[in-house]
């Protein structure tokens, strides 16, 4: 079985066009993604998939591996998708969605998220969250939240404060979803080819497909919280934050 990292990296994104190649402290974002998550123990292989020369160049030029898609693609799980065929994977390996706009992510948080598949021929799909206490967080809708099952299934995913505290509570602890998620081969082919659910056209979270039409999606507490960059104030934020 082969475990492999695959960043979905576009240019065009509409509120920070050009993400991928801004540069955080002499390197491309997207280095920095690529080197932290290189130093995860358990990838087999890892690679940018893109559909912009611009990206391609940027990542051999710094030693990467890259593979240019389509570019019509309506989302990154769809980019990944292409490129994992590409592979030849085995429908057990396991394939990895690490997001290209997350410069502080921690190698552990890889190493585990693929650890909830690896030995575990029955489970197809995973995703990591971290217990927070921060009320703003809370009640952002930026911030995806997510509650499980004691078996650490996830029940729903929300941008609504979930779950909701009847009698209140001034500091409420919740989990925030990580956008990171594991697929076993085969059912990431599936997931791209079941159409949109109601729920995920709602809350526009693409993981809620996978629930509605029945796929159990298992989620790991991450001891450590990343920062997303979306935007250039997440960008600003974030260097604020780490001088």
């Amino acid at each position: 079985m082969q475990i492999i990292g695959i960043i979905p990296c576009r240019y065009h994104s509409s509120r920070f066009p050009g993400k991928p190649l801004v540069d955080i402290r002499g390197k491309p974002m997207i280095r920095h993604v690529y080197e932290r998550a290189g130093r995860c123990r358990r990838l087999d292989k890892l690679l940018v998939a893109t559909d912009d020369e611009r990206i391609k160049q940027a990542v051999a030029a710094f030693g990467g591996t890259c593979v240019l898609t389509r570019s019509d693609h309506a989302s990154g799980t769809d980019r990944i998708f292409e490129a994992a065929e590409a592979l030849g994977l085995k429908d057990s390996d396991i394939v990895v969605n690490i997001q290209g706009d997350e410069p502080l992510l921690m190698p552990e948080m890889i190493d585990q998220l693929t650890g909830v598949l690896d030995g575990f021929p029955e489970r197809i799909m995973a995703t990591l969250a971290f217990i927070s206490r921060d009320p703003q967080e809370y009640r952002d809708p930026n911030v995806v939240k997510v509650v499980r099952d004691s078996g650490g299934r996830a029940l729903y995913f929300s941008r609504s404060p979930l779950p909701h505290f009847r009698d209140g509570q001034d500091n409420p602890t919740f989990l925030k979803h990580l956008g990171f998620y594991a697929y076993r081969h085969w059912f990431l082919r599936e997931f791209t080819r079941l159409p949109q659910g109601r729920l995920e056209e709602a809350e526009k979270l693409e993981q809620l497909r996978a629930m509605e039409y029945g796929y159990a999606i298992h989620v790991a507490l991450s001891s450590t919280d990343t920062r997303g960059v979306d935007t250039p104030e997440d960008l600003e934020k974030m260097l604020q934050s780490h001088r």
